[in-house]
């Protein structure tokens, strides 16, 4: 059984390089200009070794294209519009309203007609049903300085 632990002489580390590929192309090669020709930086790194590279830079977002000015009409129309519909709105609001108020009213008119005649007809049943109360003789009063003597 072998130990867990390598020894000294099986820890070699074994750097493999890759071989580059010879390509050969069946038709020539027509060169393309790239739309801008991109920086090459190079980097030292601390062990001496330079990287050379092309840099990275960040995705710039498209420029927002300005927004074509609304016309004073449109928005004079648009105004207009939301005006007429809010006055439309409050006229019928004020006539269901107005409506409502005359039904009320006119509740109430009948609901005293009903207790009014209803106090009128006792009052008239009950006075021809028996005799009772004070009579005055207004002959023998005597008015005095818009005073009643009795």
């Amino acid at each position: 059984m072998k130990p867990l632990v390598p020894s000294r002489r099986e820890a070699t580390v074994e750097v493999h390089r890759p071989t580059p590929l010879a390509l050969v192309p069946s038709a020539p090669v027509v060169p393309v200009q790239p739309c801008a020709i991109p920086a090459v930086t190079s980097v030292v790194l601390p062990d001496g070794r330079v990287v050379t590279g092309y840099a990275l830079e960040p995705v710039k977002p498209e420029p927002v294209t300005a927004k074509p000015p609304v016309s004073r009409a449109a928005v004079n129309i648009a105004l207009g519009g939301i005006g007429f519909g809010a006055v439309c709105g409050g006229l019928f609001l004020l006539t269901a309203f107005i409506t409502a108020l005359t039904a009320l009213i006119t509740q109430l008119i009948t609901l005293a007609a009903v207790i009014f005649g209803g106090w009128v007809v006792v009052q008239v049943l009950s006075a021809s049903g028996h005799r009772s109360g004070t009579t005055v003789n207004i002959r023998k009063a005597v008015f005095k300085r818009n005073h009643f003597h009795g």
